[in-house]
């Protein structure tokens, strides 16, 4: 268990991480997100002992940490570029965390590069022989090797494309999982976080402006700003009555029974095209693939967009219904 206790860093008079509570717990996947200077690796360095908290404790399985050097804590930290010893062989990197006199290193490496889908035959590369999907691999076994109580991960897929990217992440979470190895992964890739997390923390001004699982947080955002940074957004006041709001989209449940007016959350993904429902405008229309992006624009909620099927063979100018699935999320005053 890590648990971070009002851990607070400035740099001069900006807070770069103000009085930041957290715990996670053994084995779990913890992912930070949040806009560019929100305080998200300064975090991360507090853990990893790169830095020091003018404030606050962190501790490591009921161990302080505050004095302990970084090479003592064992905690491992993977970078966003792998940082990989450009001198030293695959094996050579894998296995400086390894003893030299420990009897059983060589097969410890073989048992490391299998683990994050490497064959042993790639031993005596060195890094700059290596792509960039399989220099992270070999920073993931680098990483493992030091047997982590807990595992740092920096933007680390961040530099690859698309697909490999998807498969890293995939590697990594089983890896992780398999090891029983708890996790912090900072992030600026949202859906990356969504798919990742089992506990998901969202920073804003150097501060956690929302955290718990991920679906809670993407469906009951607890306010417009972490709604708008998670995804796109539908948001529109509305009288509730019952349970049920009369929005701009027909009534429409919501998960808040206040009768007062309320500002309501729904999704994109949520909008469907009916054969009855409110009247929308095809502003655009384009292809992506698997799907159609429309842009629509409807006179009682404004301009948004919804995902269709890609055979759809709606184009700009037509004229369509929506209606809305599931729920409305409320967001209640603070």
């Amino acid at each position: 268990m890590l648990q971070l206790s009002g851990l607070t860093k400035t740099y001069g008079d900006q807070p770069g991480v103000d009085r930041v509570d957290l715990a996670a717990p053994s084995g779990s996947r913890t992912v930070i997100v949040g806009p560019s200077g929100s305080g998200k690796t300064t975090l991360l360095r507090l853990i990893a002992g790169f830095e020091t908290p003018d404030a606050g404790n962190i501790t490591l399985d009921g161990r302080p940490l505050d004095t302990v050097p970084p090479h003592q804590r064992n905690i491992a930290y993977v970078a966003q570029e792998g940082a990989l010893f450009p001198h030293m062989s695959v094996a050579e990197n894998i296995g400086f965390a390894i003893p030299r006199q420990a009897s059983n290193r060589e097969s410890r490496i073989d048992t490391l590069l299998a683990r994050v889908g490497l064959s042993a035959a790639m031993k005596s590369r060195r890094p700059h022989e290596l792509s960039g999907g399989q220099q992270q691999r070999v920073a993931l076994a680098r990483a493992l090797a030091q047997q982590p109580a807990l595992m740092l991960l920096d933007e680390p897929f961040s530099a690859l494309d698309t697909g490999l990217r998807e498969a890293m992440r995939d590697m990594v979470e089983a890896v992780l999982r398999e090891a029983g190895i708890a996790s912090i992964l900072v992030t600026h890739d949202q859906s990356e976080a969504l798919a990742f997390a089992d506990h998901l923390v969202v920073m804003r001004d150097a501060r956690i402006a929302d955290a718990g699982q991920p679906q809670r947080l993407y469906e009951q955002p607890i306010d417009i700003e972490t709604a708008k940074f998670l995804g796109e957004t539908i948001i529109f006041e509305a009288a509730i009555r019952g349970g049920v709001a009369d929005t701009p989209l027909g009534p429409l449940a919501v998960d808040h029974s206040d009768t007062a007016k309320a500002t309501i959350l729904v999704r994109p993904e949520q909008v469907r095209i009916a054969e009855n429902g409110t009247l929308a405008r095809i502003l655009h229309s384009s292809y992506r693939g698997a799907a159609r992006r429309l842009e629509l624009e409807c006179q009682s909620a404004g301009h948004f967009s919804i995902d269709v099927p890609a055979a759809t063979s709606l184009t700009q100018g037509d004229s369509v219904c929506l209606a809305v699935n599931g729920r409305g999320h409320v967001f209640r005053s603070r």
